[in-house]
């Protein structure tokens, strides 16, 4: 005889949770493809706090379900159905000790017995409905299940399109040609002239050229960007290791003023660095309401930084843990991981930027990532202090002012934006004199600052609930302000839905100069990976473009010959080129790289460059 097999139901439907038993479980989705459960009796039980899966008929009989046209006992819902099945176990015993009046039904609100009365043929009626039907005659044999393949065959198209995870998953498969993960040691031997780094480079712009990823205009400049580059990360860029371990000094006094205020508030010493005893502490301890709060993929409350921030306002202790998660990752990250970050024959650092980091163009940095100092912030200063030129040189900063929204501006053809930034008004302001309906002279420091945040946040994507958490503002009110943004810009609002709605027809977004991100997502069923796909399509154009034009730039100026001995470039930061030149040079310089980078591309309307000089990187205003 043989043992009874296990069976796993591979369903997103519920109802199956009925056929649960010892042999049988149901492996469904929780939230998405990537968050999945296997329901087995304890788990079923867990759901349903306590029913077991035989009961779960006669729950849908009293609860209902809409979605199955179930009408089940109206008036009753999820709390009610679970707590009388727990007391009576069963529709037909429920409905016996309420027909023979016993003492047992004397638990049972009179408005609900009334309802259980009045509807009782419904909740039988509901019962056959919501009941799977074992007993169907099938011509099954279990043999006729197994799964067979060409081995050889599947090995062969997996290497061919380089599906090397899968094809280790393969019994006694070879992989034929796997492509190579540059590791940290490769990279500082191509950061001074290794040929390997710069070879795979090519290669892959050529691939990408190859996918339609690249346009020919785009390959050409990602090719001529490769020993920019590699001379930026050649030159490298000095820090003061003794400036560097004063403020280490500060941040540590400053994480141990925290940390006691923290454990004053929760009146217990916990690892502030743990999620979960964090979440123990906020959630249980201090019985902090969680109405609101997301929770992780294994179903723990979540502690991010997004979470904390909607329970800062009226609980202080919130407030302190991102205060301390701030200075601890600059004191980790930066104060005291930059002076092993040193090569010792330079002295300097020498981090690594990809310029193909990033599927929006945007070149992305490590070892370290300086892209992550904040640019607010006292702290956030104070560290980019500790970075200085060589003596007798300054630093010099070129920034493009406001460049995604000129981009926008551009591709949207909105005129009334358009007209702001021809007439060299301040766009922040002038959407706020749209928006409050005011004059631009009376517009308030947090209407502009509420601007600002629509600006952005209409091109990223950000709805209601997103924008009043970032403002302050309600609810209704950030709903209100987004309605009138896209009343006064209605350029930027059909450039959004057009955007959206190119990217669904031809699976992809494009910038202005022809680079592409493919986005299938965005006709996914999954509703999350969709708006995801959405939002990625309404922000690409404008940041892949300006992330193509800030690339134009450092070509143009190494075409242009500015960089010698006199002038070198050191770090590429988001809108942000910075430069270290001879002390004496450096207006003239400043005046040239300024120059070269406005007139990189003619548009409608001009591209502004904001120069500043100074002694630190945080002395330049």
């Amino acid at each position: 005889v043989l043992p009874k097999a296990e069976n796993v139901i591979l369903t997103g439907d519920m109802d199956a949770l009925q056929l649960v038993d010892e042999q049988t479980k149901v492996y469904t989705m929780r939230r998405g493809m990537k968050d999945t459960v296997l329901y087995g009796i304890k788990e079923t039980k867990e759901k349903y706090d306590g029913l077991k899966p035989e009961q779960l008929t006669d729950y849908r009989a009293l609860r209902g379900d809409p979605s199955d046209n179930i009408p089940g006992v109206t008036g009753i819902g999820e709390k009610t159905a679970i707590e009388l099945l727990k007391q009576f176990k069963t529709l037909e015993n429920l409905y016996k000790e309420i027909e023979e009046e016993n003492k047992s039904i004397s638990k049972i609100k009179p408005g609900v017995l009334e309802k259980l009365k009045q509807y009782k043929d419904q909740a039988f009626i509901s019962q056959k409905l919501a009941e799977i039907d074992c007993n169907v005659d099938i011509d099954f044999k279990l043999k006729d299940c197994g799964f067979d393949y060409n081995k050889e065959k599947v090995i062969k198209i997996f290497n061919e399109f380089e599906f090397y995870a899968l094809l280790k998953r393969l019994p006694g498969a070879i992989v034929v040609e796997e492509k190579k993960t540059t590791k940290p040691a490769e990279l500082q031997q191509g950061l001074f002239g290794g040929e390997k780094v710069e070879n795979t480079i090519q290669q892959d712009i050529a691939e990408l050229k190859k996918q339609r990823v690249l346009s020919k205009e785009i390959a050409d400049l990602e090719t001529d960007l490769i020993s920019v580059i590699e001379q930026m990360q050649k030159n490298g860029i000095k820090v003061e290791i003794k400036s560097l371990n004063e403020l280490s000094k500060k941040l540590t006094q400053e994480i141990n003023s925290l940390t006691k205020k923290i454990f004053k508030i929760s009146g217990k010493q916990f690892n502030l660095n743990s999620p979960k005893q964090l979440s123990e502490i906020l959630f249980n301890e201090l019985q902090i309401s969680t109405k609101g709060i997301r929770k992780t993929p294994g179903g723990a409350i979540s502690t991010n930084a997004k979470e904390l921030k909607k329970l800062k306002k009226d609980n202080p202790i919130a407030d302190l843990i991102l205060q301390y998660r701030e200075v601890f990752k600059l004191k980790s990250g930066f104060a005291d991981a930059l002076p092993r970050m040193i090569n010792p024959k330079t002295g300097r650092i020498h981090p690594h930027f990809h310029q193909l980091g990033t599927e929006t163009g945007r070149m992305s940095c490590s070892d370290p990532n300086l892209q992550n100092v904040p640019i607010k912030g006292e702290l956030g200063n104070e560290i980019r202090k500790c970075f200085v030129p060589k003596p007798g040189f300054v630093f010099v900063s070129a920034d493009y002012s406001q460049m995604e929204l000129r981009v926008a501006a551009v591709l949207a053809n909105d005129e009334k934006m358009l007209g702001f930034f021809k007439e060299n008004k301040d766009i922040h302001t002038m959407t706020a004199k749209e928006v409050f309906k005011v004059k631009a002279s009376d517009v308030t420091k947090k209407q502009r600052n509420i601007a600002k945040s629509l600006n952005f946040g209409v091109l990223y994507g950000m709805g209601a609930y997103g924008f009043a958490e970032r403002t302050g503002v309600s609810n209704d009110e950030a709903r209100a302000f987004i309605e009138q943004y896209f009343l006064d810009f209605k350029g930027i609002t059909n450039f959004v839905e057009k955007s959206i709605a190119d990217t669904r027809k031809n699976g992809f977004s494009e910038t202005m100069f022809g680079r592409k991100r493919f986005l299938p997502e965005i006709n996914s069923r999954d509703p999350r990976l969709r708006a995801q796909a959405e939002r990625m399509a309404r922000n690409f154009p404008a940041q892949g473009t300006s992330a193509d034009i800030m690339k134009m730039a450092m070509v143009a100026l190494d075409k242009k010959k500015v960089f010698n001995n006199d002038c070198r470039m050191l770090l590429q930061i988001h809108d942000e080129l910075l430069f270290e030149v001879k002390k004496e040079k450096a207006e003239k310089v400043s005046k040239e790289i300024k120059k070269i980078m406005q007139g990189v591309v003619k548009l409608e309307v001009p591209m502004i460059v904001d120069i500043a000089i100074g002694k630190s990187w945080g002395d330049l205003k």
